[in-house]
């Protein structure tokens, strides 16, 4: 059954689908790159059966589709009741999934509990759910059996920046004001202390870690790229300046701030905008930017296929993205995968993932001070657009080097090998 010369991981993601987005496809990216370094059986949800069918992995060999939606569809009905609008309320969404979680987990050691008991497998590895919240069972039955059991990458619960409740209230964010409160959850600190390894997606999660826990901790971004879904290179058209934003157009992702900050360069032509995504702010962008006398320089996309999004944004020098609220920030990848510098705000996942030279960054401040911020840097490139051309190369080979799906899988058996090795060796560091 399995290939004795390699590392056998049982990898459980929940959440784990190519064919949706965020949490989904971060769990199918990450667990089938491991398969590329490692002996893998995937074990999700069955909602993500077919698409796992339609990718071409072989049920039984290569996935395993648990039912557990016994339990997991009234959860999700519920939340989505809860979360009072399509896109919002995540962390409610996250906290009612979290209860039918555990069912699953129980199905999972239902059926690979005496293989797990028998040695067959090396390691096994959490990796969805990502948000840190959810504590596992399968830790300590790991534990107990000899196998080594590794979470993550957790990561999540970004605060709210201060003066943004507005933004906070729009996204029904109600719970938010409550999540330090799982930290004081059952299994929380027994999840941890039985793990062999933690994953974490970002500095922030990395914070909320125990101090007794960190020298088993890893920082290891959340986000991807797969060069097979992000292969172009930017090749922006002659003229001034171009711009994109792509995201949900909701209050805390910026756009009205970005139009603000752009307003005066696009205005006079020095400036055009690519808005790429749809959300509940469309109508009201439409009437700012025919407000600020801008719409004849702003294209509205709406929502598209990545394929779609990958050209527009070729078509750009620069994403510029003020969002005050991201855990991960897969997009800004994406830009600098393709040669599309980053223009962010210092905070959370993007701050995280733009270093010096790949890209720029604005503190995150008020609303006025990161608009303002925009604006100053905006300008500077429509005078100074030479400085692009070794930023954009700076963040290509950036994510080549560290962010790549393949280079993460490399990451993540280099953190299995140090465990196998009794972390008799050095602890790896990547970032």
């Amino acid at each position: 059954m399995f290939d004795k010369s390699r590392h056998r991981v049982l990898v459980i993601a929940e959440a784990a689908n190519p064919e949706w987005v965020s949490v989904p496809l971060v769990g199918w990216s990450l667990a089938t790159a491991l398969r590329q370094v490692a002996e893998v059986h995937i074990v999700t949800q069955l909602r993500n059966r077919d698409a796992f069918l339609r990718a071409g992995l072989t049920e039984r060999l290569d996935f395993t589709a648990i039912d557990s939606e016994a339990l997991a569809r009234p959860a999700w009905k519920l939340a989505e009741r809860l979360r009072m609008g399509e896109g919002k309320g995540w962390t409610m969404v996250q906290a009612v999934n979290a209860l039918s979680y555990p069912w699953f987990e129980r199905l999972v050691w239902q059926r690979f509990g005496d293989e797990i008991r028998s040695g067959a497998w090396h390691v096994v590895h959490r990796v969805t759910p990502l948000s840190p919240t959810v504590p596992s069972s399968l830790a300590g039955r790991c534990a107990r059996a000899g196998v080594p059991f590794v979470l993550g990458p957790l990561n999540g619960g970004v605060p709210w920046p201060r003066g943004f409740e507005t933004e906070r209230r729009a996204e029904r964010e109600w719970l938010s004001y409550l999540r330090g409160a799982y930290k004081m959850l059952p299994g929380r600190n027994a999840t941890l202390d039985q793990a062999a390894a933690i994953l974490v997606g970002s500095r922030h999660t990395e914070s909320e870690i125990p101090s007794r826990y960190r020298d088993k901790t890893f920082y290891i971004p959340e986000n991807g790229i797969d060069p097979a879904r992000f292969n172009r290179a930017a090749s922006p058209a002659p003229g001034g300046l171009r711009a994109c934003f792509v995201g949900r157009l909701v209050p805390y992702k910026g756009p009205d701030m970005l139009l603000d900050a752009a307003a005066d360069l696009l205005r006079d032509g020095r400036l055009t905008l690519e808005m790429i995504g749809d959300g509940p702010m469309g109508a009201d962008l439409r009437a700012q930017a025919a407000r600020l006398g801008i719409a004849h320089a702003i294209t509205f996309h709406g929502w598209k296929d990545h394929r779609e999004v990958q050209d527009i944004m070729a078509r750009c020098h620069l994403l510029s993205f003020p969002s005050i609220r991201e855990f991960g920030g897969g997009v800004v990848l994406e830009a600098m995968a393709l040669g599309v510098v980053p223009l962010i705000v210092d905070y959370a996942g993007p701050g995280e993932l733009v270093v010096p030279g790949t890209g720029l960054k604005v503190p995150c401040g008020t609303r006025a001070d990161i608009v303002a911020g925009f604006a100053r840097e905006l300008a500077r490139l429509a005078e100074t657009p030479e400085r692009l051309a070794p930023m954009a190369a700076a963040a290509r080979q950036r994510v080549q080097s560290h962010f790549t799906w393949e280079r993460k899988a490399e990451q993540v058996a280099a953190v299995h090998d140090w465990i196998r090795q009794g972390q008799s060796v050095t602890k790896p560091c990547f970032f």
